[in-house]
């Protein structure tokens, strides 16, 4: 049998989870519901984004994390997704790398933005 490059190949959506804390006055005034979950386009991501305190970002994605696992068990993977030549998209591709996965894909130069999940922890950690 031939060796093979990769123990395992995944396909996914490429994300990166935003987490920045904020008060209750924050998610008001910007129409957030407390403890809820919204699906926003990437205008409105864009914007909630500018207006959020200094953030952790870190990728994720349900695929690139099962990867990321089989990584750091010692197993050789590669993860094949989208981004884009943003900033997220710059975040996604080091943090990938550099657990040791395999990115070959290109970043893209049109169309949406690099995927995103914002997270806005309240004092009260919701």
């Amino acid at each position: 049998m031939a060796d093979l490059k990769y123990d395992v190949a995944g396909i996914g959506n490429a994300l990166v989870d935003v987490i920045a804390n904020a008060d209750d006055k924050f998610l008001t005034a910007n129409g957030i519901e407390k403890g809820g979950m919204t699906l926003i386009d990437a205008a409105r991501a864009d914007e909630l984004y500018g207006k959020m305190a200094a953030s952790i970002e870190m990728s994720g994605g349900s695929c690139a994390n099962t990867i990321a696992g089989l990584a750091s068990l010692g197993g050789k993977g590669a993860f094949f997704g989208k981004v884009r030549g943003d900033q997220l998209g710059e975040v996604f591709i080091h943090d990938i790398k550099s657990l040791g996965v395999a990115f070959p894909a290109s970043q893209a130069s049109d169309g949406a933005p690099t995927g995103r999940c914002l997270i806005i922890v309240t004092p009260d950690a919701q």
